[in-house]
């Protein structure tokens, strides 16, 4: 399954226990199947200014937010292929850019800002779109740069009569502020120990009505579980507090 570099879609999280996952899960697989790559393990490394400016907005829900993150899926190595990836939300829907680049790509972009030579050789007008909108936010928050790691162990699920329709589950979400390299690094403490399972559904439209019944059968509601909110409100915001302090 090749991976898309553009996203606009609606992403609506639910928390499972984990016994309603593994119901859930058998009934879910009789509509859609698991994809290509099976449980696998997401890094996201999320880059905010010295303050946390940019979670802080988000927290409070503003019509527009954004947020910048480098995103690898499986643990990488040096010849994986990651992702600069900007997310924007904007009245609810979900707006995700990123450019591909390897990890010695990343090292030089992170260094001095450039971006890998085949996007440039190519212009794509997309990829130089993505590349301007990266730019500018950085020079709008003067300070990004990395903060957290947070890395989760994922399953997917694809709908084969609508392709854009997604479901994925999301277990062992974890954090750590303190070795920021994303190369074989998965590491970390758990954000939050007394979640189940976190269940994104994705999708551009409305819900099958299959789908909806198995929400009401499972009486599976909505929750705001924000992976980079929830880390930084329980863990990064009392070491931001202590260093005010000292």
């Amino acid at each position: 399954m090749k991976l898309k570099n553009v996203f606009q879609r609606k992403e609506t999280k639910y928390v499972l226990s984990q016994e309603d996952f593994h119901k859930f899960f058998h009934d879910l697989q009789k509509e859609m199947s698991v994809d290509e790559y099976g449980q696998h393990t997401i890094l996201s490394l999320y880059f905010d200014t010295d303050d946390y400016n940019l979670i802080k907005r988000s927290i409070d829900k503003p019509v527009y937010k954004e947020k910048f993150r480098i995103r690898a899926y499986g643990v990488p190595g040096e010849d994986s292929l990651i992702f600069l990836e900007i997310k924007k939300k904007v009245n609810g829907i979900v707006y995700k850019r990123r450019i591909p680049m390897s990890y010695d790509e990343y090292l030089k972009w992170l260094e001095c800002g450039e971006f890998p030579e085949e996007a440039r050789e190519n212009n794509l007008p997309i990829s130089r779109q993505i590349e301007s909108e990266i730019t500018w936010l950085f020079k709008k928050n003067q300070t990004l740069a990395p903060k957290v790691l947070i890395a989760y162990d994922r399953v997917s699920l694809f709908d084969h009569e609508d392709g854009e329709f997604r479901v994925t589950f999301d277990q062992n979400i974890r954090y750590q502020n303190d070795q920021l390299g994303i190369i074989e690094n998965d590491e970390g403490d758990l954000v939050a120990p007394e979640l189940g399972v976190l269940m994104e559904v994705k999708a551009l439209g409305a819900y099958p009505l299959w789908f909806v019944s198995l929400l009401d059968k499972y009486q599976i509601r909505k929750s705001s579980f924000s992976k980079y909110a929830e880390t930084y409100e329980r863990h990064l915001y009392r070491e931001e507090e202590l260093l005010h302090v000292n």
